[in-house]
């Protein structure tokens, strides 16, 4: 492939190279893009470099515009990107930095169960995760709400699900923001976005979503290990999944509701995709109120997942899920903007934090971080491929200095979809993550050949550079034993 960047890129350190401010006029700040020498060529082969310079030009950005390791071109923002704007500075909110997946996100779950007790039988019991939860494109699941219980849904996120028997109020203590945004408003979505989250709440989805079942093979900090009752040989189980089709029309409407707003507030833009509007505006008022319910959304939708989860492991293995151990470590949001207060050229700010394909990274100490794990800091999941690793990490004071709290989200795709099926012809995906001892289950074919394990970049390299850099600490690494997608 032709080299897509023909701009100038600086190394800063091991872990970051600059693209100066000078690059273009209108940039505000620098690009930093979180890389090293392994990774750098590929993500200069992508026109994501550019769009990190294409979000510096926005109004009231803080510090720099950031990428994490597993940037890869998006809309707007790249995926992998993070950026601050002070609402008192004109500061700006863009639906393009939060992305048409609103919230989504990650859970980690623990179980009392080893290697002994899945062997021979993984393929079995992933066959029942396939049979008990609805994913794909498009599809409804068991558990209904009406249009007045998903009213309530998006103004409480989990709280809500919990409340109707989906879950323990221990799980909402591990949700980032308690698996609940405040000032959400449903009256802000549209009625198609409305109809379109109607029966979908407990549901997968397709794309890059999934459902895994894993087992840890390496413990890198033995402390924060048995804080989160970890050890080698342990099986856990990983849920990804966001706020499906609802999220989607949310972020299209805003898009198409904000079209006029960069006139009106006389804001040049280098890319349209990076339509926006002031964060205390009407009109940023309104994608905030109607992002944050979409937010709600997904995280009681990954609620449901992981009840759905725990139901199907109780079945398969004849006892109460609370008797296996299967217990919420946590659960991140990739794809978010939220209200967030940092200290900037030493003054305390309140700053809007776009986090597109990025995840929060709270240090120790930190209080938005529960109790049990403030003394080694907020968990951070990083998901990998189906036919690599998956991490847990835990975040660092570094990441509030250098990212605003952010670190990468997963591996990053190192392929569009078009091209890993193009790739896939000929081949058997399925067969060959069987080969490797994974068990791969998904509605068709083209599932498995878009997200096969050559289309994402090595994520063992991905979390190399957030440990090296101090965004976040590596924990646990797990590899996959089976996995189910749409």
């Amino acid at each position: 492939m032709a080299n897509e960047w023909a701009g100038p890129i600086e190394q800063i350190d091991s872990c970051r190279y600059r693209i100066p401010r000078s690059y273009k006029p209108g940039m505000r700040v620098d690009g930093i893009i979180y890389a090293d020498s392994r990774l750098l060529p590929s993500i200069l082969d992508d026109r994501a470099a550019e769009q990190v310079a294409n979000v510096a030009f926005l109004p009231g950005i803080q510090s720099a515009s950031l990428a994490m390791p597993d940037i890869h071109w998006g809309y707007g923002f790249c995926i992998g990107g993070v950026a601050a704007t002070d609402p008192e500075q004109g500061g700006v909110i863009s639906p393009g930095g939060v992305g048409y997946d609103i919230n989504c996100g990650v859970r980690l779950l623990r179980t009392d169960l080893s290697a002994k007790d899945v062997k021979g039988r993984v393929p079995e019991l992933i066959q029942a995760l396939f049979a008990n939860i609805p994913c794909g494109v498009g599809r409804t699941g068991k558990i209904k709400f009406n249009i007045a219980q998903q009213r309530h849904l998006l103004a409480e996120g989990s709280a809500y699900v919990v409340g109707r028997g989906f879950g323990v109020p221990a799980d909402l203590e591990h949700t980032e923001a308690g698996g609940c945004l405040a000032d959400a408003d449903p009256d802000a979505l549209t009625g198609r976005a409305q109809e379109r989250g109607k029966g979908q709440c407990g549901t997968l989805g397709a794309g890059n979503h999934f459902i895994e079942v894993q087992i840890i093979d390496e413990i890198y900090d033995r402390q924060a290990a048995e804080i989160f009752r970890l050890q080698t040989g342990q099986v856990t189980v990983m849920i990804h999944s966001g706020s499906r089709g609802l999220g989607y029309q949310v972020c299209d409407d805003s898009i198409k509701a904000l079209q006029k707003a960069p006139a009106k507030y006389g804001i040049d833009l280098p890319d349209r995709q990076l339509i926006c509007a002031p964060v205390n505006s009407p009109e940023g008022q309104r994608y905030l109120s109607a992002m944050r319910a979409a937010a709600n959304y997904a995280w009681a939708n990954r609620q449901v997942l992981m009840y759905l989860v725990r139901q199907t492991f109780a079945e398969f293995f004849g006892q109460p899920w609370a008797k296996l151990g299967l217990e919420l470590i946590y659960d991140v949001a990739h794809n978010i903007a939220k209200l967030e207060t940092y200290e900037v050229e030493g003054r305390k700010k309140l700053l809007c934090v776009h986090r597109k394909g990025a995840t929060r990274s709270l240090g120790p100490g930190h209080p938005e971080i529960p109790a049990c794990y403030r003394t080694i800091g907020q968990p951070v999941i990083i998901p990998g491929d189906m036919g690599r690793n998956s991490y847990l990490l835990v975040g660092q004071e570094t990441a509030i200095q250098q990212s605003f709290g952010s670190t990468c989200h997963g591996a990053g795709r190192l392929m569009s979809r078009g091209a890993a099926i193009r790739s896939a012809r000929g081949r058997n995906i399925q067969k060959e993550l069987a080969e490797k001892g994974i068990t791969a289950i998904a509605q068709g074919r083209r599932g498995l050949d878009e997200e096969q394990p050559a289309a994402y970049k090595d994520v063992n390299l991905v979390v190399d550079i957030v440990h090296k850099a101090g965004l976040s600490k590596k924990v646990a690494r797990m590899r996959p034993l089976g996995v189910i997608k749409g």
